[in-house]
């Protein structure tokens, strides 16, 4: 615990020292297509397979994406995550019809 707890502070700290969080997090970021197709089609209930990434791009922490379904519907999802400050990690994405 003390180490990942020494590990984050020196990593916020590198982020402020350097060209910024944002741009780290952006050019670190590790989310591919599949995955992203992965995690929207859990919150849309529907299966990747349903889906197509018609666009997508990263601003810092949050990669946007404009998805159509098989169905016609297009949505707008914003992904959280997924880069060196996270870890690799995300939150669960955040979309709306469009």
């Amino acid at each position: 615990m003390r180490f990942r707890t020494l590990a984050c502070t020196s990593l916020a700290a590198f982020c402020l020292a350097t060209v910024g969080c944002s741009s780290i997090a952006s050019r670190t970021n590790s989310l591919s297509d599949e995955r992203i197709l992965s995690e929207t089609g859990g919150v849309l209930g529907l299966s990747p397979s349903e889906l197509i990434l018609i666009e997508r791009r990263t601003e810092g922490t949050n990669t946007y994406v404009t998805l159509k379904a098989r169905n016609g519907k297009t949505y707008a999802c914003t992904v959280n995550g997924g880069n060196l400050l996270s870890f690799g990690m995300t939150n669960p994405p955040v979309c709306q019809p469009r």
